[in-house]
């Protein structure tokens, strides 16, 4: 048996995804491979103009999706990305961002990708094609009916990612697809359909280009716009910051300097009685509350800065 023949007996059947937006080629790009460097590179400048206006068009939707999942969070639930490839990368990379930016407990927002953690250096595409296994991905973590599913599908037919938005959706949880197809081209289970329509890529189906970045735009909105709802922003300062690094803890103590108006001295005082928490420092040098009263009045308000302050009659 030659090579070529082996390698044609191990080819999966597929269906024609050839009518797929994110499949189809771009005509701005037939001569990619004779383009100047300059020209390519100007070609990719001007393109990835598109990611911006296709995450404008779907505003409506990530609108509605943000509101729906802070409802969510605010009653016990939490927030889970499932994709696979690229996709899946991108969920667990917004993820991953939201403990360290926003203090937030690694349960809260959780990425899962087709094939765990090794799939994030290695490519195992071939997962994908496994909807039962999206489904136990999420069963292993105790999804439930209280939590919210963003899948997350560039060409809008991932297996995984259907199986598992058909399952949550059956248990009763809040199902919101992101794809970059129309819904007509393929459906997708859920609640809330956000599509992020940006053409087909000048790399004929290599969704990590404007697929990729308008997914990445749309997911910086999604876990902002929550956490802002969840009282983790004041003003546009991240006061739920976790002061882990020289680096978190220069900002922490600016953030105090800037906004209560204090010495660098004080602030060091100020997020040293505070156990490191800004928001409650804050709240501490605006009120003159003790770390204990300031702390007991941040949880009678659902721990929203803004709230406490005006419940104690001051601001910043």
């Amino acid at each position: 048996m030659t090579e070529s023949t082996s390698r044609r007996d191990s080819i999966t059947p597929s269906e024609d995804r050839g009518h797929l937006m994110t499949e189809q080629a771009n005509p701005r790009s037939t001569d990619l491979d004779r383009l100047s460097t300059a020209e390519l590179v100007e070609l990719f400048v001007n393109e990835d103009r598109r990611p911006q206006e296709a995450v404008a068009a779907a505003s409506q939707s990530l609108t509605d999706a943000v509101d729906q999942i802070a409802l969510r969070l605010q009653e016990g639930g939490r927030l889970f990305y499932i994709g696979a490839g690229t996709s899946g990368r991108l969920g667990v990379l917004d993820a991953a961002e939201c403990p360290p930016t926003f203090c937030s407990p690694p349960e809260l927002v959780q990425g899962v990708l087709a094939g765990g953690s090794p799939a994030l250096l290695r490519s195992s595409e071939g997962l994908e094609d496994l909807r039962q296994a999206g489904i136990d991905d999420l069963q292993s973590r105790n999804f439930k009916a209280a939590d919210c599913l963003v899948g997350i599908a560039a060409g809008g037919t991932t297996p995984y990612v259907l199986g598992a938005l058909d399952w949550a959706q059956l248990l009763g949880a809040l199902t919101i697809a992101i794809a970059c197809v129309p819904s007509d081209q393929a459906p997708m289970p859920c609640a809330i359909d956000i599509r992020l329509l940006t053409g087909p890529e000048l790399l004929t189906g290599s969704t990590r280009l404007k697929a990729g970045t308008a997914t990445k735009m749309a997911l910086n909105i999604l876990s902002t716009g929550v956490m802002v709802k969840l009282g983790k922003v004041y003003g546009n300062r991240m006061v739920d910051v976790a002061a882990t690094n020289s680096k978190l803890v220069d900002r922490a103590l600016r953030m105090l300097r800037d906004l209560a108006g204090v010495t660098r001295t004080e602030a060091e005082e100020l997020l040293q009685q505070s156990g490191g928490s800004v928001k409650l420092a804050l709240l501490m040098a605006a009120s003159g509350l003790s770390t204990e009263e300031a702390g007991n009045c941040l949880e009678a308000h659902h721990h929203q800065l803004r709230a406490a302050l005006d419940r104690c009659g001051v601001s910043l």
